[in-house]
């Protein structure tokens, strides 16, 4: 009866966060591809005048989309999350209403929106810039999206609590963070770098990410720096200590 009850809560959350952010016209979804849409386009102006040729394959939009889009089921779902409870802070005056509810409804609603974005990007690059399909592989492409946003969810949830309870936590955390895209391996392969280069990038998960995700799509990608035990790892143990943490400070997060 419990699990049923926030089941229905978290689907009233999720039809509401539907409405505020999209709007009740499918027109308000545009808005969600223009921003990687506009990145890969950006890029593949800016390096089509640097190189000749992408690091992987032959065509740039597909390359540059291939790293942005599986950094962006990261980034995008780890912000939405993360602003789950200032979004809903009036809602936590229900006792019926958990802070978790929030952010299994946005973590939701932002995994339907970053398959619809990434669906469409790639549906577009393949349509007009490719003479042939790339040949798909879509255990690695649903493995990375899933990773990714798992880690994002477990990265939410403690940022939540850290940034309410450490203020100078916040402040850190978004300078460490801001260069993140630029060293996960968007731009670049990881496995091209020199050593101790490409040991460092590989520190960070999200560039594992990235590079399950470009398997998906080149298959002749040695892909030789992925680690899928260390991403696992790193992935189950951000979503454990972010549950962790939210549950014990669930009291602190509604009176906030």
């Amino acid at each position: 009866m419990l699990l049923l009850k926030h089941l229905r809560i978290v689907s009233a959350l999720l039809i509401r966060e539907m409405a505020s952010r999209f709007g009740d016209k499918p027109g308000g979804y545009v808005w969600a591809f223009l921003e990687p849409g506009g990145y890969v386009m950006m890029m593949t102006v800016v390096f089509q005048a640097i190189t000749h040729s992408p690091a992987l394959g032959n065509s740039f939009p597909l390359f540059f989309a291939s790293g942005y889009m599986a950094f962006y089921f990261y980034n995008a779902t780890l912000n939405y999350v993360g602003g789950a409870l200032a979004g809903n802070r009036a809602l936590l005056n229900y006792p019926t209403l958990a802070p978790i509810d929030t952010v299994v409804s946005r973590f939701l609603l932002q995994m339907f929106t970053n398959c619809f974005v990434a669906i469409l990007v790639f549906f577009l690059i393949i349509h007009f810039e490719m003479k042939r399909p790339p040949n798909l592989n879509w255990a690695p492409l649903l493995e990375a999206g899933a990773l990714a946003s798992f880690l994002a969810l477990g990265v939410g949830m403690s940022n939540t609590v850290l940034f309410l309870r450490f203020p100078f936590y916040e402040s850190v955390y978004g300078i460490i963070s801001r260069p993140l895209m630029l060293i996960s391996g968007v731009f670049f392969i990881p496995d091209n770098l020199p050593h101790p280069y490409r040991d460092f990038v590989l520190i960070n998960p999200v560039s594992h990410v990235i590079i399950l995700f470009r398997k998906g799509f080149y298959p002749e990608y040695r892909a030789t720096g992925l680690d899928m035990g260390y991403l696992y790892a790193f992935v189950l143990a951000s979503l454990l200590s972010g549950t962790m943490l939210f549950f014990l400070a669930a009291k602190t997060l509604r009176n906030q």
